[in-house]
């Protein structure tokens, strides 16, 4: 502090007027990271708007557990939301009171909720406070009663009604565009959160927009949805016990690939539950074969689920992504504990009991160890180069706060991939220097399908990449946890963007199916007068602008990255950045990517000539709308 500015009136000043107390929906407004986490515009699977749907749906799944209703019909459009379980419903004279005042809720006796996710009473206040639009109606033994809100204010507070409906409560919301900034709810996310309700509660029917979820065998169906089951090693290893359930099998990919949960949340992040079933897969098979086994070769290519279920969870944080050091009950044993003497017994009771799957088990470590000692002397050369270059390397651009730093682990952090040092130029110049960095290509990247690991090491591009983002040994220590790929929208960008994909989806696929992974959306035109400047995004979107500015305004066609200026390139890396994300709708990666990126086959060329669509407004065909159906697919 300058103590010769110091203004000696602003201590004067300081009083009992000087102290404010906000109200809970003041405060969650103020200071909604804290109880969501980030924000976003929904294009990455734990932006806030899933988070308040996940608050929604966690109510009505601790429903089903206590036995109360065994459907939920969940319906979305772009900006809504509708929730209706078939529980007991809330007790109509606190309906307003459970969507409404902190602390308050039906989950603090412990004996009616004994292994709930929300125990804090304050997810759906949450929800009704970050709503422009929130109602709840409850029904409840013939009677019913509806409360309307906006932005945690209430507007509408019907009286109590006779109802024909069945048992149950109903929640409708729609997030708040000043705090969601051009936000969008995407089917895919959504679904995937559906498919992991389902698969932790057996017997739970979920309607999403028409479709039904349903899961019969728990995590093994999980796994079987999520890999290629063409490519398993063997047949998913599959045990339950009291307040516990695994699978695990190896596949064919690098890697490895963990779902974790917890009473039925989904710890994307792990925690204690996730680092325990880890080591304890490494010690037991290490005793069942009598040999010490690299860790790494046991684990690689493995994909594994685990979920427990533990008295009053202790998270790290509000959106609940990663679980602390705790007990399983307030006088069981630890966490780490249980699970390690759980897959002990039961693991190695299982090999024994299915001698052939405990062969192809040893087969895939024996294997994992030749390739392992295979690229060590590389590896080890590799590591030294770019140790070297990271001192100077010239391809990286890099920020000062990272994804891994401790004290800022939820903070945000991207890197760009970009093409060239022009389009490399103007991001760099016009980026947040704290939180976003810049990893220019020299141009096309290998096509690296059906490649070994080896080439990581052998590609110096390949190589300075995977240590920028600090991925060689696993996504725990990752620098960046959005990854964005922007290219021009030309041929050659498109042709990037595949090169790029395939390199992640080869070595690297946990990454994409972690949500990491993002194409950059830029302008194609801008549209202006001496008065307006409007961008678009799309051909539409350049109708509308002439069309609102009229009287032949400016229109100009970005073909670069390069062409746009940084103080323009500022305008769309920011809080309105557009982002694309990679999903994977075929957990066959090989097959899609021998599809794509494999030898032209006239099944390839027949898809991309079906998919060539003519652009009306310049009566030609337009081939970058094939490459771009091809990168989505």
């Amino acid at each position: 502090m300058n103590f010769r500015n110091f203004n000696m009136a602003d201590q004067v000043n300081y009083s009992e007027d000087s102290i404010r107390s906000l109200d809970w929906k003041e405060h969650i407004r103020l200071r909604p990271g804290m109880y969501i986490g980030k924000l976003g515009d929904g294009s990455a699977y734990d932006d806030g708007i899933y988070v308040l749907l996940k608050e929604i749906v966690d109510n009505s799944i601790d429903e089903f557990v206590m036995g109360a209703g065994r459907t939920i019909d969940i319906n979305m459009s772009d900006h809504k939301v509708s929730v209706r379980d078939y529980g007991r419903g809330i007790p109509l004279g606190k309906v307003i009171d459970c969507v409404s005042k902190i602390n308050t809720g039906g989950k603090y006796d412990s004996k009616a909720f004994q292994k709930s996710v929300g125990l804090n009473g304050v997810g759906t206040k949450a929800v009704n406070a970050l709503s422009a639009f929130f109602t709840v109606q409850s029904y409840r033994d013939g009677r019913t009663k509806l409360a309307e809100f906006s932005k945690g204010d209430i507007v509408r507070d019907e009286a109590e009604k006779e109802t024909t409906q069945r048992n149950g409560t109903a929640i409708n919301f729609m997030p708040d565009d000043s705090i969601f900034r051009n936000y969008r709810f995407i089917p895919e996310f959504v679904q995937n959160m559906i498919w992991n309700y389902v698969f932790l509660n057996a017997g739970l029917t979920i309607n999403f927009n028409g479709q039904k979820f349903f899961s019969q065998n728990g995590l093994r169906d999980l796994l079987e949805r999520n890999t290629d089951t063409e490519n398993l090693r063997y047949p998913i290893i599959h045990l339950k016990g009291e307040d516990i359930e695994i699978a695990m099998t190896h596949g064919q990919q690098y890697g490895e690939e963990y779902y974790s949960f917890v009473n039925g949340q989904h710890t994307t992040q792990g925690g204690t539950h996730q680092a325990a079933f880890r080591e304890a897969v490494v010690r037991t098979l290490r005793e069942f074969y009598k040999k010490d086994y690299d860790a790494a070769d046991i684990r690689a290519s493995i994909v594994g689920a685990i979920a427990i279920k533990v008295q009053e969870p202790v998270f790290e944080s509000q959106t609940k992504t990663k679980l602390g050091s705790q007990n399983v009950g307030p006088d069981g044993p630890t966490v780490r504990g249980f699970i390690s003497d759980f897959v002990k017994t039961e693991l190695d009771n299982y090999l024994h009991k299915n001698p052939a799957t405990a062969d192809a088990l040893l087969k895939r470590i024996l294997q994992s160890e030749r390739e392992r000692k295979d690229i060590a002397g590389i590896k080890k050369l590799a590591n030294e180069r770019a140790k070297k270059a990271s001192l100077h390397n010239r391809k990286l651009r890099d920020c000062k706060i990272h994804f891994d730093d401790n004290h800022e682990r939820k903070q945000d952090t991207t890197l760009f991939i970009t093409e060239g040092d022009s389009a490399s130029g103007s991001i760099t110049k016009s980026r947040d220097v704290q939180t976003q960095a810049v990893f220019s290509l020299k141009g096309k990247p290998l096509n690296c399908f059906g490649l070994t690991k080896k080439v990581v090491y052998e590609n110096e591009e390949f190589n300075l990449l995977q240590h920028a983002l600090n991925i060689e040994d696993g996504l725990d220590a990752l620098r960046y946890n959005n990854i964005v790929i922007a290219t021009d929208a030309d041929v050659d960008g498109m042709h990037i963007r595949l090169l790029m994909m395939t390199f992640f989806l080869q070595f690297f696929p946990d990454l994409v199916k972690a949500g990491h992974v993002s194409i950059l959306q830029t302008p194609l035109f801008r549209v202006r007068n001496k008065k307006e400047t409007i961008y678009c995004y799309s051909d539409e979107e350049r109708r509308n602008a002439i069309a609102k500015l009229g009287n032949k305004p400016e229109i100009t066609r970005f073909k670069g990255l390069g062409e746009i200026s940084p103080d323009e390139f500022g305008l769309f890396i920011g809080k309105d950045m557009r982002l694309d994300p990679v999903i994977l709708k075929d957990a066959n990666i090989k097959g899609l990517l021998e599809y794509f990126m494999g030898k032209n086959t006239p099944t390839r060329q027949q898809h991309i000539v079906q998919n060539l669509r003519v652009e009306k407004d310049d009566e030609a065909v337009n081939p970058l709308i094939a490459q771009e159906e091809m990168a989505i697919a």
